[in-house]
């Protein structure tokens, strides 16, 4: 039997839902508390440096479609000892993220309900189970689930720009840098979380079926979307709520509710599980395609590697990642790890797969192309990101030594044997 392959459409919905996901409910809120209205000022540079590090792994994953993703990028730019930190830094953290991302919908539904943080972490948890499901099913499910997901999505979060917008308050964005101007580069860390879908879609490269054409045109769409609905929901957010956006993790709830009463906290409940599960259910696919890919090339275990041949559903790896995740739930709920503190663990070992993606884009793509001098950017703007994240960077470190202590042998294969035909460029 032949196997499901991307087109356009579905690829294009799979990296809306990575990129755009759930941050778009909370993340303005978080930025906000960092670094006040300047806040906006980490969105937009983010935006602006979000195009070259899109068009590099578009570029990347045009020539290289592999379930590897980065780490295949990395491979094949500096070695495979090097990519296996690559992959770990990706693959251990996807648990991490998605618990961040279903813990978004779980608090909108817990704002709805009036009821607490554990109402909001057992709806976490029951978004993840029901994306793992899905994953399990196969990918063909997943785009069909999203497409209608994603339209009805972009219409509603439209809909709240265009209705709260007018009843922003010039007052509000004043004063503008409440917390000094390095607020703002502490606020961009934890929106880093926001612009990292770009690593779990590059996972799904080898899932299209004509990756040099239609990559480069889903990278397109998506970017123009989520840039126009980031910035106007942020620009929404601060104008309406002002100083109270920093102190709720439901922004969108109060928005909405002031427009239309009661039931605004309802529609934005719904709205976020969605969204939630939209950006959990691409990472999760992201993360196993990865598993396998890493068991193929000896940064993993190999059984691992059952089930990641292009169009297929890696099952082993996909268990991996659920026990993963139960993991993570367990360690967020005895230490009380608040929605804040997981996305920036999960920004800082993504700045780490960004950066180093962008060091192999560096080194693949024709030496002195838009693509290349793109990279260049991406590498010199996400080493900035890095050096923001302080502390966490701790993370990343520890997880590379142990890649690269664990890890001594060869890829017992290449990545075009097993994740699809390779495109030259």
């Amino acid at each position: 039997m032949a196997r499901h392959r991307l087109g356009l459409v579905e690829g294009t919905v799979l990296f809306i839902g990575a990129v755009l996901g759930p941050g778009v409910m909370v993340l303005p809120a978080l930025a906000a508390r960092a670094a006040g209205p300047a806040s906006i000022l980490a969105w937009v540079v983010l935006l602006v440096f979000s195009v070259p590090v899109a068009a590099a792994f578009a570029a990347l994953g045009a020539r290289h479609p592999d379930g590897g993703g980065v780490a295949t990028f990395v491979s094949r730019a500096f070695g495979p000892r090097l990519a296996a930190p690559v992959g770990w830094w990706f693959f251990f953290v996807v648990p991490v993220g998605v618990l961040a991302g279903a813990l978004v919908g779980g608090e909108y539904v817990a704002a709805a309900l009036g009821a607490g943080p554990a109402t909001a972490l057992w709806i976490g948890v029951a978004i993840l189970a029901a994306a793992f499901g899905t994953n399990y099913v196969g990918l063909h499910l997943s785009g069909r689930v999203q497409l209608a997901m994603v339209v009805v999505l972009t219409v509603l979060l439209l809909v709240t720009v265009i209705v709260t917008a007018p009843t922003s308050r010039a007052v509000n964005f004043t004063p503008f840098a409440p917390h000094g101007w390095a607020a703002v580069g502490a606020a961009a860390t934890v929106l880093f979380y926001a612009f990292s879908g770009w690593e779990a879609a590059s996972h799904l490269s080898a899932e299209f079926r004509d990756p040099r054409r239609h990559l480069p045109l889903a990278t397109g769409l998506t970017l123009v979307l989520v840039s126009l609905l980031y910035l106007s929901l942020t620009i929404t957010t601060v104008g309406v709520l002002g100083v109270g956006a920093a102190a709720t993790s439901v922004p969108l709830s109060l928005m909405l509710e002031a427009a239309f009463g009661p039931a605004g906290r309802v529609v934005t409940a719904v709205a976020a599980v969605f969204l939630s599960f939209i950006a959990v259910n691409t990472y999760i696919a992201g993360g196993a395609r990865l598993g396998a890919a890493l068991g193929r090339d000896g940064a993993l275990p190999r059984a691992l590697a059952k089930g990641g041949t292009a169009g297929d559903v890696p099952r082993r790896s996909l268990t991996v990642q659920v026990a993963l995740c139960a993991i993570a739930v367990f360690v967020t709920w005895q230490l009380t790890i608040d929605l804040d503190g997981l996305m920036r663990v999960t920004s800082a070992c993504l700045a780490a797969v960004s950066f180093a993606g962008m060091a192999a884009a560096h080194r693949l793509l024709p030496r002195g192309s838009l693509s290349w001098y793109g990279a260049l950017a991406g590498l010199a703007f996400t080493a900035l990101v890095l050096v923001f994240c302080g502390l966490l960077l701790i993370i990343p470190i520890v997880l590379g030594l142990g890649a690269l202590v664990t890890v001594r042998s060869a890829p017992r294969a290449r990545p075009a044997d097993v994740a699809g035909t390779q495109v030259e460029g």
